[in-house]
């Protein structure tokens, strides 16, 4: 069953991945549109995605297994759209050389995470809170200190948090069975892993992503 569910989890994983990506190279071929939509602002998208990250966290064994699928495509869409400027802004080969590091990375953390046999969810605190003060010194850092070397800091800082996160929540979802049913564990545990390697993934491309001229 446990094998099973891993299997569901990535397939999930793939998916979502694949939506953001296809999503955000098609809008930035149309970059009029894609203009147009940003226009609207960001505030929107970010409040979209706040809302189902919020439900998807504090309301999960509430919602029912379709709602989760259609919540976790919403949010694969909608992070398509912010990815979209990124195919603008770097070039292409960078952003597949970055993305290949990116899912190495993501895969050494979650075999880690898949194959101990250590209780590692006594970490999540650890991470949430090292993850939280990063956050809130990159404010203060954008604001006040604006160091650059402080802000290359904190970007290795908040990649470090989010793979220990990646084996942190292939590791939780050996729980997540026992709370969740099977369909509704696999999405969510895909959707944690997607946030892990989305941000994994976008802060190594700020560090080391070569610009297009």
């Amino acid at each position: 069953m446990e094998n099973r569910i891993y299997s569901k989890m990535f397939n999930w994983l793939f998916i979502g991945l694949l939506i953001t990506f296809i999503s955000g190279y098609s809008l930035s071929l149309n970059e009029t549109l894609l203009m147009n939509i940003l226009s609207i602002g960001v505030f929107p998208i970010i409040i979209v995605e706040l809302i189902i990250a919020f439900a998807m966290g504090f309301f999960i064994k509430k919602l029912s297994p379709l709602m989760t699928k259609i919540f976790y495509i919403i949010y694969s869409i909608t992070t398509g759209v912010t990815f979209g400027t990124i195919f603008l802004a770097y070039r292409m080969d960078s952003i597949i050389t970055i993305f290949l590091v990116a899912a190495l990375l993501f895969g050494l953390l979650a075999f880690y995470g898949y194959k101990t046999k250590k209780d590692i969810t006594k970490i999540g605190t650890l991470l949430f809170v090292a993850l939280l003060a990063s956050l809130i010194v990159s404010v203060l850092n954008v604001f006040i200190f604006k160091s650059s070397g402080l802000e290359f800091g904190l970007s290795l800082l908040i990649i470090i948090v989010f793979l220990g996160y990646v084996a942190y929540d292939m590791n939780n979802i050996k729980y997540l069975v026992n709370e969740l049913d099977e369909d509704k564990a696999a999405v969510y545990g895909a959707f944690q892993l997607y946030l892990d390697f989305i941000n994994i993934f976008i802060r190594l491309l700020e560090l080391f992503g070569k610009r297009n001229d």
